[in-house]
C-alpha cells in the first residue's frame, strides 16, 4: 500500500479548521448519549417489550462499531473530508428518520444510521495530520480525540433538559440540525486533504469484519436479557472468534488490506489499542454510575433526590474538562512524549475513582469526581491518536485511527455490559422495582480501577522515544518546533527549500517516502525556509517538495545519522512526483 498525492495544490487549514473539525466530532458523539435521560421510558414511548427498546441503543452502537474503521479506510482511498461529509449527512438522514417515528423498526433503523457517524472522528484526526504545522497538531488532534467523550457529557444535561420539557422527539430534530450546521461549515471551512493511499477499498474484508464484530458485540450487549451462559451468548462468540480469525487470514493475503494487521500488530500499535479498551471501559463507568445515584430518592438511605436536569449538569463537568484538558495536553506531551502523558492521565483516573469511592454523599462531590475523571480521560484520551499516527504510514492514518477509535467503542460496550450485570445483580427489591445499591456502585468503581491499573501495565511497555523522534505529533507552539528541530539533527533530514532566486520558501509541503514507497515522515518549511523531518532509521529515501507557484520536486537522498543537511532546490528540474 504506497502513497501519493492529488494533482490538488495542497491547501493550508485556516484558523477554524480545527473548531470545526472538533465540533464535527462533538456532534457525532452526542448520538451515543442522546436517550439516556429517556432510556426508562422507551417501551412506553415505543409501545414494545423492554428488551426490544434496547435494539434502540444497541444498533447505534454496532453500526459505529462497524462503520468506524471503514469509512477511515475510504478516508485514506477517497478523500478524508468526502467520507467526513457523508458520515454527517447519513446521521442526518436517521435523526430525521428518527424524529418522524413512533414504531420500534424505523426508530431501529434512523439510530443505526446514527451510529454510521463515528467514522466523523478518526476522519477528523487523519485530516489534522494532513493539513496541519506540526506546531498546531499536538493540541488539535487532542481535541478531536476528545470530542467523544465531550459530546457525550455535554449532551447528557442538555438532552435531559430537552426530555424533561419539549417532546422527546425534539432530541432527534435537534441533532438533525447541529448535524446539518456541521456540513455546512465543513464545506466553508475545511479542505480537502491532497494525500491518497493508493490501492481498492477491501470489500471482502470490509464484510468479514462486520460480520465479525456484529458477532461480538451483540452478545455482549444483550448478554444480561439472553442469559450468559445461554447457547445464543455462547453460540455468537465462537462464531465471532471463527469469522474474525478467518478474516485475519485473508487480510494477511490481500495486498491492500482494509486494516494492516501486520502494521496493527507492531508493538507500540497493539499495546495502544488494547489501552484504549481500558481507558474505554473507564469512561463508561462514570456515565452509568453517577446519574443513577444523582436521581435515587434521598429515602434509600444513599440516593441524592436530584432532578434528570440536575443529575446532567453534575455529571457536564466529565465533558467540559475533557475539552480544556487538551492544550494541557499539548505542552506535556510536547516535554515529554505522549507514552507518559497517557500514563499520567491514567494515573489521574484511578486517583479519581479510588477518592470517589468515599465521595458519594453529596452533590457537590459528584462533580469534584467528574472534574477528576475528566481531567484523566481527557488526557488519555488525547494521547492515543499521536501514538498511532507516530507508528503507522501517513496512508494509513485513517484506517489506523479508526480502528482505534473502534477499539474505545468495545471498551465502552464491555463496561455497559458489566457494570449493567453488577448493577442488576446487587440491586434490592423495592415494591417489584429493582433498585441500585450503594455496593453495587462501588463494586462498579473498582472494576473501572482495575480496568485503569490493566492499562497502566500496557502503557508502561509501550516503547520509549525521544521527544524529537515525534515532533510533528507534540510540538504546541512555534518556539518549541524551532527546539525540537534542533535536537532533531540527527534523527532526520534537514535544510532549507530554495526558490529560483535562492530566496527561502515558506510553507513548503516536504514529504519523505521510504524505500517500500510510503511516506515516513511529513512537514512544512518555516519562514525562513527551514524543515526538519524526523524518519524511523537510516537508508535510502526520497524527498519530495511542493509551494504554491513552484513546480513539484523530488531528490533521493540517504540518511546516515550524520546530520547533513540537505536542501531542496525548487528551481531544479528534479524528479517531477506522480500527480
Amino acid at each position: 500500500m504506497t502513497h501519493t498525492t492529488t494533482g490538488e495544490p495542497t491547501r493550508s487549514a485556516s484558523g477554524t479548521t480545527v473548531p470545526v473539525l472538533a465540533f464535527a466530532g462533538i456532534v457525532v458523539a452526542v448520538m451515543q448519549t442522546l436517550l439516556v435521560p429517556v432510556i426508562k421510558d422507551l417501551p412506553r414511548l415505543l409501545d414494545t417489550t423492554p428488551g426490544n427498546a434496547t435494539w434502540v441503543l444497541t444498533s447505534t452502537l454496532l453500526s459505529g462499531a462497524v462503520a468506524t474503521p471503514i469509512m477511515g479506510r475510504l478516508g485514506d482511498l477517497f478523500g478524508k473530508r468526502r467520507m467526513l461529509i457523508l458520515s454527517l449527512a447519513v446521521m442526518v438522514a436517521g435523526a430525521l428518520l428518527s424524529a418522524l417515528s413512533d414504531a420500534l423498526v424505523p426508530m431501529i433503523a434512523g439510530r443505526a444510521l446514527q451510529g454510521f457517524a463515528m467514522g466523523a472522528i478518526p476522519l477528523g484526526i487523519g485530516l489534522m495530520r494532513d493539513m496541519l504545522p506540526r506546531e498546531r497538531l499536538g493540541s488539535a488532534m487532542a481535541l478531536m480525540s476528545s470530542s467523544i467523550g465531550v459530546g457525550g457529557g455535554l449532551a447528557l444535561p442538555a438532552a435531559a433538559l430537552v426530555a424533561q420539557h419539549a417532546d422527546w422527539h425534539a432530541l432527534f430534530y435537534g441533532a438533525a440540525g447541529l448535524g446539518v450546521l456541521a456540513i455546512a461549515l465543513t464545506l466553508l471551512v475545511v479542505p480537502e486533504s491532497p494525500l491518497r493511499a493508493k490501492g481498492t477499498f477491501d470489500l471482502p474484508g470490509a464484510l468479514g469484519l462486520s460480520a465479525g464484530l456484529v458477532l461480538f458485540l451483540l452478545p455482549i450487549t444483550k448478554g444480561s436479557d439472553w442469559g450468559w451462559s445461554s447457547p445464543l451468548t455462547i453460540g455468537l462468540f465462537a462464531a465471532a472468534v471463527v469469522v474474525l480469525l478467518l478474516w485475519g487470514l485473508m487480510e494477511l493475503r490481500v495486498k491492500a488490506p482494509l486494516v494492516d494487521l501486520r502494521t496493527t500488530a507492531r508493538r507500540e500499535v497493539l499495546l495502544t489499542n488494547l489501552a484504549s479498551i481500558m481507558v474505554g471501559v473507564s469512561f463508561y463507568v462514570v456515565s452509568l454510575v453517577l446519574p443513577q445515584l444523582l436521581q435515587l430518592p434521598s429515602a434509600t438511605g444513599y440516593g441524592l433526590g436530584q432532578s434528570m436536569v440536575v443529575a446532567g449538569l453534575c455529571v457536564a463537568p466529565l465533558g467540559l474538562t475533557m475539552m480544556f484538558t487538551a492544550p494541557v495536553y499539548a505542552r506535556l506531551s510536547a516535554r515529554y512524549g505522549p507514552r507518559t502523558t497517557l500514563i499520567v492521565g491514567l494515573l489521574i483516573i484511578a486517583v479519581g475513582y479510588g477518592g470517589g469511592l468515599g465521595l458519594m454523599s453529596a452533590a457537590w462531590q459528584t462533580v469534584v469526581t467528574s472534574v477528576l475523571l475528566g481531567a484523566g480521560i481527557g488526557l488519555a484520551y488525547s494521547s492515543l491518536p499521536a501514538l498511532i499516527i507516530g507508528a503507522v504510514p501517513a496512508s494509513e492514518t485513517g484506517a489506523a485511527n479508526g480502528l482505534n477509535t473502534l477499539m474505545r467503542s468495545i471498551g465502552t460496550s464491555v463496561s455497559s455490559a458489566v457494570i449493567g450485570m453488577v448493577l442488576a445483580n446487587t440491586a434490592d427489591d423495592a415494591g417489584g422495582v429493582a433498585v441500585p445499591t450503594m455496593h453495587g456502585f462501588r463494586v462498579s468503581f473498582l472494576i473501572a480501577t482495575g480496568a485503569v491499573a490493566a492499562g497502566l501495565v500496557l502503557a508502561f511497555f509501550l516503547p520509549r522515544r525521544r521527544p524529537s523522534a515525534t515532533t510533528q505529533l507534540r510540538a504546541s507552539s512555534e518556539e518549541d518546533a524551532n527546539l525540537a528541530r534542533a535536537e532533531g539533527v540527527l534523527h532526520g533530514f534537514r535544510g532549507r527549500v530554495l526558490a529560483a532566486d535562492g530566496t527561502p520558501v515558506a510553507r513548503a509541503k516536504v514529504t519523505v517516502i521510504d524505500r517500500h514507497g510510503r511516506q515516513a515522515g511529513a512537514a512544512l518549511s518555516a519562514a525562513d525556509g527551514g524543515y526538519a523531518v524526523p524518519v524511523p532509521g537510516a537508508g535510502p529515501y526520497v524527498l519530495a517538495a511542493r509551494a504554491a507557484g513552484h513546480g513539484p520536486l523530488a531528490h533521493s537522498a540517504t540518511h546516515a545519522g550524520d546530520g547533513r543537511p540537505v536542501d531542496l532546490d525548487l528551481s531544479l528540474p528534479g524528479e517531477t512526483v506522480p500527480a
